[in-house]
């Protein structure tokens, strides 16, 4: 008995030391972006439905957000938004009001377009009052989004971005962050880099005309030369995903597919857990108001609450009675702005 209980004791140390070497199962308590580790599944949020268009200041309602955020508090820890604007506003009054466990990553929307100055400021002066506000319900601020990247249509200096960055940080006492593309991060002359507690990097093959086969290598592949620029910097991926459909000649013929979102999102969130990386799905819910190609079709679920098949298993309530994303022999609708 005595020699039965010695070997339960060495089982018990070699099956924790193994648990230990290979990481968390579970996420940590405390949700720290700034930390290099998995702080639990994370996904960006853009609750925008039908009829709905932030261009035109037509935001969801508080009983839509609240409905979304009761779907999405089931599974994610994080949820990523954009803007300091109404949606993000209702987004956390409705976390704060109704308890719900979950920590936003407030986001920040500037622009280099000309005449935007004023709206800048607006952005930063809300985007610090809701941080603030909501000190329970934020983990950390993000700074602009995509403007510092060759190809962005808001592009801004980073001599812009550093002002905004360090007047955030002047207000805010949280983990300050830029969300960006790889080609801005994996420069090693990056200057942002040296103002920020974490890089969110955005990492998309389907955009480099590649097919899943490849997807996750790429993915990997894209992290690792960032890291290897920034050895020091903890890395958040603010953005990866997988579209269930696609139009133009940027992607391989008929790249998105439910089928290969399912598979890109399994892999990415494993992924995530090996190495202790937190990333920020690319998207929640098909927002219509960006039209019915590529842009439309993020989704893990569809613009009416639907879960495809990605998500599925965990939400079979929502199956859907209908297809959840476009056919490629079919000609998609026109959306009505």
């Amino acid at each position: 008995m005595r020699k039965f209980a010695v070997f339960a004791v060495l089982f018990i140390l070699i099956a924790a030391a193994q648990s230990f070497a290979e990481g968390p199962s579970i996420a940590p308590k405390v949700i720290d972006l700034a930390r290099q580790q998995w702080n639990g599944d994370a996904v960006c949020y853009s609750g925008f439905r039908a009829g709905q268009n932030p261009d035109l200041q037509q935001y969801p309602s508080e009983r839509d957000v609240l409905e979304d955020l009761q779907i999405l508090s089931r599974h994610w820890r994080v949820i990523r938004m954009y803007g300091a604007d109404p949606h993000t506003a209702t987004a956390l009054r409705v976390i704060q009001r109704h308890h719900l466990p979950l920590k936003v990553q407030l986001g920040i929307w500037l622009t280099g377009k000309k005449g935007s100055e004023a709206a800048n400021q607006q952005q930063l002066d809300d985007g610090i009052a809701l941080a603030k506000k909501y000190r329970r319900e934020v983990a950390a601020v993000s700074v602009g989004n995509e403007a510092l990247v060759s190809w962005s249509d808001h592009a801004m200096t980073e001599d812009a971005m550093i002002e905004a960055v360090e007047r955030v940080r002047r207000a805010v006492h949280l983990p300050i962050t830029v969300d960006d593309d790889f080609l801005y991060w994996m420069k090693p002359d990056a200057k942002l880099v040296a103002h920020v507690d974490y890089i969110a990097l955005h990492i998309y093959p389907v955009w480099g005309n590649e097919d899943i086969d490849t997807a996750m290598a790429t993915t990997d592949k894209l992290y690792r030369q960032v890291h290897a620029a920034h050895p020091e910097k903890t890395i958040v991926i603010g953005e990866a995903g997988w579209p269930t459909y696609t139009i133009g000649e940027k992607h391989a013929p008929r790249a998105g597919s439910e089928a290969k979102q399912k598979r890109y999102f399994q892999e990415i969130s494993q992924w995530a857990r090996d190495q202790h990386v937190t990333v920020m799905v690319f998207e929640a819910f098909d927002e219509p108001w960006k039209g019915t190609g590529t842009e439309g079709h993020w989704g893990l679920f569809s613009a009416d609450r639907k879960a495809k098949p990605s998500v599925l298993d965990w939400y079979p309530e929502l199956k859907p009675d209908h297809p959840t994303s476009p056919s490629y022999d079919v000609a998609p609708a026109p959306v009505t702005k």
